[in-house]
């Protein structure tokens, strides 16, 4: 909990002793953002990476793992200055093809687009900046998949807009929830968290609907806030056909739900060549006695916690802005990372020390130019259960356009 006060009093410190405004602001726009702001016409753009992963075992050898990660392409039409469409095509791993962002928008006035489609939840930061040339570490931060489900996406419609007076974005959305529970039972679990529960806008289906949005601050030098939530509860398929004059399979329906309830907090701030990132997550989860009752195998209760918890601060500093007429970057790195998805637990479980887990990454990132790096890191990694931290390289390169 230390390490949570710091990020805490670091967010507080940043915002009361930062005062001075200039036209210098720290406003961030991912690839979708500049297409929308694009010419009337068709916008096309996209992003890629390629990753090596060595684990680094002294007891046992271990072969890499060479991975096209990803190759996403951006397609969209801006039919006016007011009506615009967006699409992300992404390829995984070389072989699996999803869709990861497909919506319209409408320009009400300056400060008001209405948006519906497949939508990205708007928590934290990489679950919308995500293009490998926008963070450091050849992997997106562990965080970003055990706690918030990156890349979360649902189908949903809502608001977004830039109200420039005041240096604030903001999104407001209602969107389809998890799967919590279908024909093949549970899909929650302390080890498995919520990520398998993502219905990414292929069949989704509808029991209740969830509510999500972010506040980003960008009017303070070089510095962007971001407060971000999500309330709602799990789908389960046991609504289906359900009687409504059915008390026991109206319990038993309920049972199958959890009620989610995530909160996050953001940080970037930069200054010259230093660049600061920090991100906190916390999510509360409620009915999560009854979903590990109702979804246990073979007489073992299911281990879902009640809270999940996660967060990580960064510095890193481009060395070569201390060389004149020199145009790469070189960026030194280290980030300390932490989450426990046993942050919490109901009383027919105990926690389980291999959901709480600390990872130090540390590495370069070299910037060819705007939109190309390579990557190099090595990661650190350990839960409350190990003895010893395990060691991963990573390289790989990314590119954006």
């Amino acid at each position: 909990m230390r390490t949570v006060t710091f990020i805490i009093a670091l967010f507080i410190a940043f915002s009361m002793n930062a005062q001075e405004k200039d036209s210098i602001q720290n406003y961030y726009a991912n690839s979708v953002e500049r297409m929308l702001s694009g010419k009337p016409g068709l916008a096309i753009g996209g992003y890629g990476e390629v990753h090596y992963n060595q684990p680094l075992n002294k007891d046992v050898k271990e072969t890499g793992v060479l991975d096209l990660h990803r190759y996403v392409l951006f397609v969209g039409y801006n039919f006016s200055s007011k009506t615009q469409f967006v699409s992300e095509i992404e390829f995984e791993y070389a072989k699996e093809l999803w869709v990861e962002q497909m919506f319209l928008q409408h320009k009400i006035n300056p400060y008001i687009n209405f948006r519906a489609g497949l939508l990205l939840i708007p928590m934290g930061i990489i679950n919308e900046y995500h293009e490998p040339t926008t963070f450091n570490g050849v992997e997106r931060p562990i965080i970003d998949n055990k706690i918030s489900p990156t890349t979360w996406r649902e189908i949903g419609l809502g608001f977004s807009g830039n109200i420039i007076p005041v240096n604030m974005k903001y999104q407001l959305y209602v969107v389809n929830g998890f799967n919590g529970y279908d024909a093949t039972g549970g899909i929650f679990s302390g080890s498995k968290t919520l990520r398998e529960g993502r219905q990414k806008g292929s069949k989704a289906y509808l029991s209740s609907p969830c509510f999500t949005g972010k506040l980003e601050y960008y009017g303070i030098k070089n510095l962007n806030v971001g407060v971000s939530g999500y309330v709602g509860k799990s789908q389960s398929r046991l609504f289906s056909n359900l009687p409504e004059d059915s008390v026991v399979l109206r319990k038993k329906a309920d049972s199958s739900v959890v009620n989610i309830a995530m909160v996050g907090a953001d940080l970037r701030y930069s200054y010259q060549g230093l660049k600061v990132t920090g991100q906190l997550y916390y999510t509360m989860l409620g009915n999560t006695k009854q979903y590990n009752i109702f979804t246990s195998k073979n007489g073992v209760y299911n281990d879902l916690g009640s809270a999940m918890l996660g967060y990580y601060a960064e510095i890193g500093y481009n060395v070569l802005r201390l060389m004149n007429n020199i145009k790469y970057e070189l960026m030194p790195f280290v980030r300390y990372e932490a989450y426990n998805t046993h942050f919490a637990v109901e009383d027919i479980i105990a926690k389980n020390d291999k959901y709480d887990n600390t990872i130090i990454t540390t590495g370069l990132t070299f910037s060819l130019t705007n939109g190309a790096v390579l990557k190099t890191d090595i990661q650190f990694m350990k839960s409350k259960a190990d003895s010893k931290y395990n060691k991963v390289f990573n390289a790989g390169f990314g590119i954006m356009f």
